[in-house]
């Protein structure tokens, strides 16, 4: 973008010009890294869940905040960081996100219970929230759009993996560690990334005087906030208001605050500029966005708590289930990019979405009697759908916007990616808790109810994953003028 890419002058010494490149390359590197260290906290609490069911007291519908308010917080610290990544540069930006991380992470190596926690997970959130747009903004501003694909294929890795792996993480710390040390390992890891992130770290872009509008920071919190919390108490609150209420008011804040930025970005103004959207491959690949973001977290979610609970599978067990099905989807995503700089992001989004949509729909079936190696093969199978979409979507959907809307844009993927996570972690527990209540109310087992629980949230996730595929056929490869393969993003 004009206020924040590098540029190189036509008539630039080759050493210099070679000079920046390295420069370049070591900025995305320790981006990356430290991107992957901060994103693998989102899902780490899932395995962990039933041991912290049990050790803090407090019921399914509680503990899956300590995952949904982690990406609620990135929901609603995400769309600031279009004005962060305006107004400062890119190494103070950096340090002060690996700075919440490690806060947070610290508090929630020493937190005595679920509230202290529930902040420390919080305050993680804040730090993760300001790394991922820093991420993708650099990689589009700095990456020539010919390679763009298999840069982004990196990220998918981080963005992809990152969480996939977290439960199998958790699960190995667990079966022999107490539910903190998932905490303290990642501390001096944390830690390290901040002092050496921060000691080389490079200004790659060029700050501007901006101010950030207050009233549509408070919004979006309100909007965010209403709508997750509201889905995340449909199905276990005694009184109908408790959920419609917060729903309500978050749809209407949710409202106001596109009113407002449509009126703001006159003058260039807007927390996130919504003209993003006059892009069809930008909003169709955000469509996709929502739907692929509340798969993942979803069954995520779901799965530890069904093969513990239902199929009595021990803690690393369950968290080595989900292991294979992350691999595969990093290793898979450097050649998805190569094949979307290829041949675009159509025949890659109309396969994956048809692959994680039939998958849901298969683990449909799943019951008390259902073989673990069933559940490995759907996960791998899911995993493999999920990795043909989140490569094309990143690039696809910034590919297509103007350059001086790459940080508006990145805001807006990342606040929907995590929005659709949080949603779709809540959506999927509330259906399964209250369906699981009505059986126990009725006589049945816990792992009997459990069981129908679980079916009934992957059948509203497979109801909502059909949608994606008619959007897949709207994502097109963004045309490039004749010449500018070779220019960095943004010319």
């Amino acid at each position: 973008m004009t206020d924040t890419s590098v540029t190189l002058s036509a008539g630039a010494d080759s050493q210099v010009a070679e000079s920046l490149g390295a420069r370049n390359r070591l900025v995305i590197t320790l981006l990356l890294i430290s991107t992957f260290v901060v994103i693998l906290n989102e899902t780490i609490m899932g395995v962990a869940l039933p041991s912290l069911m049990r050790d803090l007291g407090i019921p399914a519908s509680s503990a899956q905040w300590l995952t949904a308010a982690f990406m609620l917080t990135m929901a609603v610290v995400i769309p600031i960081t279009g004005f962060l990544l305006q107004r400062f540069n890119t190494r103070p930006l950096f340090i002060t996100a690996m700075s919440l991380f490690s806060a947070g992470t610290l508090i929630a190596a020493v937190a005595p219970g679920f509230e202290v926690l529930l902040i420390a997970r919080i305050v993680q959130a804040c730090g993760t929230a300001i790394m991922f747009p820093l991420l993708i903004t650099t990689v589009i501003t700095l990456v020539p759009p010919a390679t763009r694909g298999r840069m982004m294929g990196n990220i998918s890795i981080v963005i992809s993996v990152a969480p996939a792996i977290g439960p199998t993480i958790s699960g190995l710390i667990l079966t022999v560690l107490d539910w903190r040390w998932m905490f303290i390992i990642v501390l001096p890891i944390a830690i390290a990334s901040l002092i050496v992130g921060g000691s080389l770290m490079k200004n790659v872009t060029t700050p501007r005087k901006t101010r950030v509008d207050v009233l549509s920071v408070i919004l979006s919190a309100v909007g965010f906030g209403g709508l997750v919390y509201g889905l995340s108490t449909l199905g276990t609150a005694t009184n109908p208001l408790e959920s419609w209420l917060p729903l309500g008011i978050g749809l209407l804040s949710l409202l106001v605050f596109v009113l407002r930025q449509l009126w703001l970005q006159r003058d260039d103004r807007a927390l996130l500029d919504l003209r993003t959207f006059t892009s069809g491959t930008f909003t169709f690949s955000i469509v996709m966005f929502a739907i692929s973001m509340m798969a993942l977290f979803g069954t995520l979610i779901l799965l530890p708590i069904y093969v513990q609970t239902v199929l009595g599978i021990d803690t690393l067990t369950a968290g080595l289930l989900l292991l294979p099905g992350g691999l595969i989807m990093g290793l898979l995503a450097p050649w998805v990019g190569r094949i979307y700089d290829r041949i675009g992001p159509t025949a890659l989004l109309v396969s994956g979405s048809v692959i994680v949509s039939a998958v849901l729909w298969s683990m449909t079936m799943l019951d008390a009697q259902s073989s673990i190696w069933l559940v490995l093969a759907a996960h791998v199978t899911l995993s493999v759908g999920l990795a043909l979409l989140f490569t094309p979507l990143f690039t696809a959907s910034l590919a297509a916007v103007r350059p001086q809307l790459y940080s508006h844009g990145s805001a807006i993927v990342g606040a929907v990616q995590q929005l659709a996570g949080a949603a779709g972690t809540a959506l999927f527990v509330s259906v399964m808790s209250s369906q699981a209540l009505r059986l126990l109310a009725g006589g049945s087992s816990r792992v009997e109810a459990t069981a129908s629980g679980v079916h009934l949230a992957l059948l509203y996730g497979a109801a909502i994953s059909v949608f994606a595929i008619p959007a897949a056929f709207f994502i097109r490869k963004t045309a490039l003028p004749k010449g500018v393969d070779a220019a960095p993003a943004g010319h």
